[in-house]
Order: structure tokens, then C-alpha cells, then sequence
């Protein structure tokens, strides 16, 4: 063996043979071609060899478990069909139950994204990066950030989804639904190059380059560092949307079978977001309306909007919103989105033994975010109608994960601890807007989102102080060859503590907001249970129980679920009832593979207590917000689905999911009409659809392949009542490839190009108009609200790939 390379251990060894007894040839993703049994394609291991691209690298019907947990491994192979800059987490949308939505079609604008698994939301379920957390997923994240803001896609090697119950050892304490952990590929031995480049609609214009140095001495010691640039303009509306990332990692081997790695991210975001819709924008408004920022007229058209809203003398309602029920609303002249995040961390992967390892983690993570809104509901003090808000969230935290692996006769015995210090800071500031009449001379100009200057007003300032502890111990028996039990649990220790810096009553509506409190999560006890039994050749079954739990949430006022989002007074009055959210998972399945055809049926039940919800009324730039435990969510759900691969280059898949989820009780909440009760019970939940079925066909002839993938969304709730619902819809998407490798490496040229292929995709070939994300504003009990983002219409993207 050459000396300095990291060999496999028997504790690795392991789980590849259970990989390989329990793989299932699983369906190709959305906007993917899979590679077919006779010709796989090839990803790069970090090595200077090629790796086969298997059937069990693809996303599908509940592919591979290992024996501890139920696991779906996507690896890059599949991550790379996708128009190159596409969120990675769109890759996991053709996994049964899992829903990914997003305004624009590449899912990089965080704020009109969403990801659910199984009726969880992004916010329960928890994701890692090389072990390291990436917090509770929403924005203005108040203790991590986005998975496509911490690593270009282009850099992942693989994700393991964990659906249900989740991993004892992930760093989350949001993984009520389950885990998606990220795992960065590794710098290769051989010096090379990564260049693609995508032209796409609306001016898209992405670039990727990456350099590896290869191997600078006999240790193996390399690295790469990667650069990406993501431009385009928005499909409707005005200006643009932007994102650039640097990604950089360090590799060191210590001895055979040690190794010291280093991983750091820089990315840096400015967005003009896509303007929030309701259901009557979206029935009787068309589908163009959006913010005003960059188009004709614009700051005009915002400004006599604004007077009009407060019957002042020349105000104006464009004739299209003259017809909607708020038309006061549903443009604003600025609408942006800005964050800069550095996120990095050093793991030492240490064999101490034949039978013990040791691995270790620190990271450290800090980011600054900036969301602007024109906002009619305040006049600027030179008596222009509107303001310029600004909220400012701002992150510092660092943290360390430690664990000890012990191999022992037919036991895989597994511990470690993690503790995680944030700081957080919520800041909302108010920028005075110029007169008209001085915008019209050229005076003045409007606030540019993108480029603030000093704010006349602080609106509100909170800081949080959050510690974080979790230690867990688990262990994988195998009785028998064709036998797994795991047992484990996890124990859980969080508190937050707030300060109330800053409240301008005119914007929040109260003499107090929360601050001087703290909260405790404190659960001794998560147990987790599982166990896998290959009673036939290609025949498997299985099970998997967990209790988990998430934390109260952080976020500033009006920001999100959480107890500190509020006013003190609701603070105190619903301290008592706002209890962490639990939940038990219990699923069952059965998987059988063959060369020619795939199926798996997995059915779960899940007991959901105490589950938080933002409840939200008036105007989605100041609503008034309530934080409301809506009581136990009653889960029964079945996945369901197969891979058919009739002949050479040809595969068929099919998948369905049904997914029962509704409310166990009535919410009663104390109104200016009085105290009312909602009739919620039995009521699906929100966003969440009952029925999904999705379909993917692939054909591969020598150097091409095509492809074709639907799905098919059932209507959700958009109210908790269920009286508002979004409408189903079907998307549908076509792609083609051309491998070129073939044809560049002739003659002299051979070697010099790796691989290199021309790529084109079509996003929503048949223009289906359709609800994408759901409840970014928050939910209303009964009836509409502003809280929708409509997905984009038909977009076509052109790449040219290749590896040097």
C-alpha cells in the first residue's frame, strides 16, 4: 500500500458490506439521468481513481439503510445532473415524502425556499456539513445557515438522508422529522482542474472553477480551493439576483489510517426577493405582479401606491391590483435579501487503535444578513409615505464535537458529545425614502436595499445568548450475517437567554418586547431503536423507533416561531404552555432488489406533541404575530414505489406517497371579537400535501442520455381551518446529455481533459402555473394571506462541463 493513504478501517468496513447487503437500485432524481447497470457513470472519490457511479448513488424509492439507521445516501453523480449552482437539496426531491419548493428554479433565493420530509418542515429537520451544524433552516437563521450558503453544490460528495427518526450523532437539536448531512468530497491526489459554465434564461450566467493541488508530498498531504459566481436576473419583477462562494479544503493523512482535515466557505449573497403573494393575488392579480425596485417607473408607481393606501392626495392604484381585495400591498418598491457568511471548522480523524477511533471537530461560524422592505405602514419623517426596513440578524458561534468508535466481536459501539456557543443579535432599522419630487429632478435617489447608509430609527434590537449540550451513546449487534440491532439515545441540554436592547413603539406596537427572560430545554433521554433482517436474497426488512425533540426556537420579534418573537406581555402570558416540541417515530418497510426490478414500501406513525406555529394577521411587513402551541399532529403515512430497468440504457421509476397528517385539537385564542375557537382538528397541516407521485424515465444510447421526470402535488392548506388551499399542480422537466470525453481525448490530446460533456435542461417544460413555498410570512388561522411564493415558469439552461 502506498505509504500516507488512508485505508479503510474495520469499523468502515462494516458498514460498506451492510451498504452493499441492503442497497436498493433506487429511481433516478428529479432533473437526473441515472446511470444504468451496464454502463455506470464516474464521480471522483478524492483519489486519483474513478469510482463506479452505482445504482445506490441514486435518489429513489427509500434506497440503502445502513443497519444503525435508516439512511438514503445521493452522491455527487446524481448532484451533477442538475443544472451546475442548483441547490443540492433539490436533488432529494424524488425521494418518496420529500418536497423541495423555491421562487426561482436554481432554489437559491433563500427566502422563497422550502424543504420538507414526511409533513416536517425545514425547521424540523436537522443538517450538517462534515459533522458540523447548520442550525434551524429558515431565514434570518439564528444559529447556522443554509446548506447552498455553506458549500457550492459542485463540492458535495454525497448526503445521507435520515428520514423519520433521524441520527442520535447528528449535530442538531432541530431532527424531530430527521437528519440531511452533508459531506464535502475530498481534494484529489492528482493536480488538476473543474471548469463549467452555464448559460441559462433570464441572462443566468454561472461559473465554476476548481483547482486541486494534487499530492505535495509522500503523506498524500493536498488541497483545492473553488470559486463560484451565480448571476442572473429574476423571471418577473425587476434588478437581479447574485451569489458568489469560495470553498477551500486541506487533507493531511497521519500515518495509514489517521488524517487531518481542514474545511472553510466564504459566500456572499445580494437577492432582490420575489414579492409575496396571497390567493387572491395569485386567482385574480396574474402572474407577474412583484416588487417595483428596477422597473419603469417604479419608485412613481410605489410611491402614489403608498399615498393611496393612506387616502392622501395624489395616490394611485395601478388598474391591475384595482381588483384585488389588498391592493395596498401587493407591490412594495424594495424587497432585498443580503448575507456574508464564513463558516469553517478542523476535524483529526485518529485511529487509536485496530478496534478504537477517535474523532474530533472545532468549527466556527459568523454571518451577517440584511432584509429590506419598502414598508407603507410608516411615513419617513420628511413626509415621504413610506420607509425603508432593514432587518440586520447577526450570528457568532463556535462549537466542538467529540466522539470515540470501539469495535468489539459483533458490536459497533459508538459515543460522543457535542457543545455549541451562539450569539445572536436581531436588529431592525428604519432608512428615510425621498421625496418624489426630489427622485423625479434627480435630487435625490431611492434607498438601495443592497447599499444602505445610517438608519434614522432603530425599530427593535434583541441579543440571545444560546449554550447548547448533547452527549449520545449507541450501538450497532449483529447476531447473525443477515441481522442488525441498534440501540442508542441521546440527551439534550439547551438554554437561551434574551435582552431587550431597543423598542420604538411606533413600529412594534407595545411598551415591551421580550427581553431579561431565559428558557431551558432540558430531555435526559431520547432512546432510539432499530433493527434490519435480510431473510432472503434481495429480500429485506425492517424497522426504526426514536423519541426526538427540538428546542424552543430563536428569533427576533415578529421573526419566526418562537417564544422570544413576541411582545413581553405574550411573552409571560405563554411562557407556560410553549413547551418544547417531541415527537415518536415509528416506521416498518420492506425492500427487494434484482437486477431488473426494485421496490420498497415503508409506512410510518408519528405521535407529535406540542407543535409550535406562527400565527399571523394584518400586514406581512408588521404582522401581528402569536405564538401558539396548536396542540398533539397525528402522522400515519406509506411510501411506495419501484425501478424497472426492462433493457440495456432503459430505467422506469414510480413512486407515491400518502401522508395523513392532521391536528389533534381545536386552538382557542383570545381575539378583539372575544375568545374564539378554531376548528382545527383533524385538519391536515399546513403546506403539506396529502398525495405525491412522482415518475422518472432515462435512456442511455453510447454517448447520450435523455431523460424525463414529473410530479404531481396534491393541494395543501394554507390556513390551519383549512378553509384556504392551494391548488395541485404537475411539473415537469426534461434533460439531455452528451458525453464529449470520447471525442476531446484523441491524438495528442488524450489525458489532458478527464471529463467533459455538454448538458441542457428544461425546468417546467409545460409552464404550469403553481403555489411553490408556503407560510414564509407565517399561516393564518382561517381565510387568505400574503404568505405564498409562486414558482417559476418554463426556464431553459445550457452547460458545458469538463475536469482537466
Amino acid at each position: 500500500m502506498p505509504k500516507g493513504r488512508v485505508t479503510t478501517t474495520r469499523t468502515q468496513t462494516t458498514q460498506i458490506r451492510t451498504a452493499q447487503n441492503t442497497a436498493l437500485q433506487t429511481t433516478p432524481t428529479q432533473g437526473t439521468i441515472a446511470p444504468p447497470q451496464d454502463r455506470p457513470a464516474t464521480v471522483r472519490n478524492g483519489t486519483n481513481r474513478a469510482v463506479a457511479a452505482t445504482s445506490v448513488e441514486n435518489v429513489g424509492v427509500q434506497g440503502q439503510r445502513q443497519a444503525n439507521w435508516v439512511v438514503t445516501p445521493v452522491t455527487a453523480a446524481t448532484i451533477a445532473n442538475y443544472a451546475p449552482g442548483t441547490n443540492a437539496l433539490k436533488a432529494l426531491t424524488s425521494l418518496p415524502g420529500v418536497m423541495y419548493n423555491s421562487a426561482d428554479p436554481q432554489g437559491l433565493n433563500l427566502w422563497g425556499q422550502s424543504f420538507l420530509m414526511h409533513g416536517f418542515d425545514q425547521t424540523q429537520i436537522g443538517m450538517t456539513l462534515d459533522g458540523m451544524p447548520l442550525g434551524n433552516q429558515f431565514w434570518s437563521n439564528s444559529n447556522g445557515l443554509s446548506p447552498s450558503a455553506a458549500i457550492s453544490s459542485e463540492n458535495i460528495a454525497r448526503m445521507e438522508v435520515s428520514a423519520s427518526a433521524g441520527s442520535e450523532g447528528a449535530a442538531s437539536t432541530s431532527n424531530l422529522g430527521g437528519t440531511v448531512q452533508f459531506v464535502s468530497r475530498d481534494p484529489s491526489h492528482k493536480a488538476g482542474g473543474t471548469v463549467r459554465q452555464t448559460f441559462g434564461s433570464n441572462s443566468l450566467f454561472h461559473t465554476f472553477v476548481r483547482a486541486d493541488s494534487g499530492d505535495l508530498n509522500r503523506q498524500g498531504t493536498r488541497f483545492y480551493v473553488s470559486y463560484m459566481r451565480n448571476d442572473t436576473d429574476k423571471w418577473r419583477g425587476g434588478q437581479d439576483q447574485f451569489m458568489q462562494q469560495v470553498n477551500a479544503k486541506l487533507l493531511h493523512p497521519i500515518g495509514e489510517q489517521s488524517k487531518l482535515t481542514a474545511f472553510f466557505n466564504y459566500a456572499d449573497e445580494s437577492m432582490q426577493n420575489y414579492q409575496d403573494y396571497n390567493m387572491d393575488m395569485f386567482y385574480h392579480g396574474g402572474y407577474h405582479i412583484d416588487n417595483l425596485a428596477g422597473t419603469r417607473n417604479g419608485y412613481e408607481t410605489a410611491y402614489r401606491l403608498a399615498l393611496a393606501s393612506k387616502g392622501l392626495p395624489g395616490g394611485a392604484v395601478p388598474a391591475a391590483y384595482q381588483k384585488l381585495a389588498s391592493p395596498y400591498t401587493a407591490s412594495f418598491y424594495d424587497g432585498a435579501g443580503n448575507q456574508r457568511q464564513y463558516f469553517g471548522g478542523v476535524n483529526a480523524d485518529l485511529a487509536l487503535t485496530s478496534r478504537l477511533r477517535w474523532s474530533t471537530t472545532f468549527y466556527g461560524h459568523r454571518s451577517w444578513e440584511v432584509g429590506t422592505v419598502t414598508s407603507p405602514l410608516i411615513a419617513s419623517p420628511n413626509g415621504a409615505p413610506f420607509v425603508e426596513q432593514a432587518t440586520m440578524p447577526s450570528t457568532r458561534r463556535f462549537g466542538l464535537l467529540s466522539s470515540l468508535t470501539y469495535t468489539i466481536a459483533n458490536n459497533e459501539i459508538n459515543g460522543g458529545v457535542w457543545y455549541e456557543n451562539t450569539k445572536f443579535i436581531a436588529d431592525k432599522r428604519a432608512y428615510e425614502e425621498p421625496l418624489l419630487s426630489d427622485v423625479l429632478s434627480g435630487a435625490a435617489s431611492p434607498v438601495d436595499g443592497m447599499n444602505l447608509n445610517s438608519p434614522y430609527q432603530t425599530e427593535y434590537k434583541q441579543v440571545f445568548n444560546t449554550n447548547t449540550f448533547v452527549a449520545y451513546i449507541q450501538d450497532t449487534y449483529h447476531p447473525l450475517p443477515s441481522v442488525a440491532l441498534h440501540f442508542g439515545f441521546r440527551s439534550v441540554l439547551n438554554n437561551t437567554r434574551v435582552g431587550a436592547l431597543a423598542n420604538w413603539e411606533t413600529y412594534t406596537r407595545t411598551d415591551a418586547i421580550a427581553g431579561g427572560d431565559g428558557i431551558n430545554t432540558v430531555k435526559p433521554f431520547l432512546p432510539h431503536i432499530s433493527g434490519q433482517w435480510s431473510f432472503l436474497p434481495g429480500h429485506q426488512i425492517y424497522f426504526d423507533v426514536a423519541n426526538n425533540v427540538k428546542v424552543l426556537p430563536v428569533a427576533g420579534y415578529n421573526g419566526g416561531a418562537s417564544p422570544f418573537a413576541t411582545t413581553q406581555a405574550a411573552y409571560e402570558s405563554s411562557a407556560a404552555s410553549l413547551t418544547s416540541e417531541t415527537d415518536w417515530n415509528y416506521a416498518v418497510g420492506y425492500r427487494y432488489t434484482s437486477r431488473l426490478i426494485s421496490g420498497n414500501v415503508y409506512a410510518y406513525h408519528t405521535d407529535f406533541s406540542n407543535r409550535l406555529q406562527q400565527i399571523s394577521t394584518g400586514s406581512p411587513n408588521n404582522p401581528y404575530t402569536a405564538i401558539r402551541n396548536v396542540g398533539g399532529v397525528t402522522m400515519n403515512g406509506v411510501d411506495a414505489g419501484f425501478v424497472l430497468r426492462p433493457v440495456k440504457g432503459l430505467q422506469l421509476a414510480s413512486s407515491i406517497s400518502y401522508d395523513h397528517a392532521t391536528y389533534s385539537d381545536n386552538v382557542t385564542s383570545t381575539t378583539t371579537a372575544g375568545i374564539v375557537t378554531y376548528g382545527v382538528k383533524g385538519q391536515q397541516v399546513v403546506a403539506y400535501p396529502r398525495l405525491m407521485y412522482k415518475g422518472q424515465l432515462s435512456y442511455r444510447w453510447r454517448d447520450a442520455e435523455v431523460h424525463a421526470d414529473t410530479q404531481f402535488i396534491g393541494q395543501r392548506n394554507l390556513s390551519y381551518t383549512g378553509d384556504e388551499k392551494v391548488p395541485s399542480y404537475w411539473l415537469t422537466n426534461v434533460g439531455a446529455r452528451y458525453d464529449l470525453t470520447p471525442l476531446l481525448n484523441r491524438g495528442k490530446a488524450r489525458g489532458i481533459i478527464q471529463n467533459a460533456s455538454l448538458v441542457f435542461n428544461v425546468y417546467n417544460i409545460t409552464n404550469q402555473r403553481y403555489i411553490a413555498t408556503m407560510g414564509q410570512n407565517g399561516f393564518p388561522m382561517q381565510g387568505d394571506y400574503q404568505s405564498v411564493v409562486l414558482g417559476a415558469p418554463r426556464q431553459y439552461f445550457g452547460s458545458i462541463q469538463a475536469d482537466f
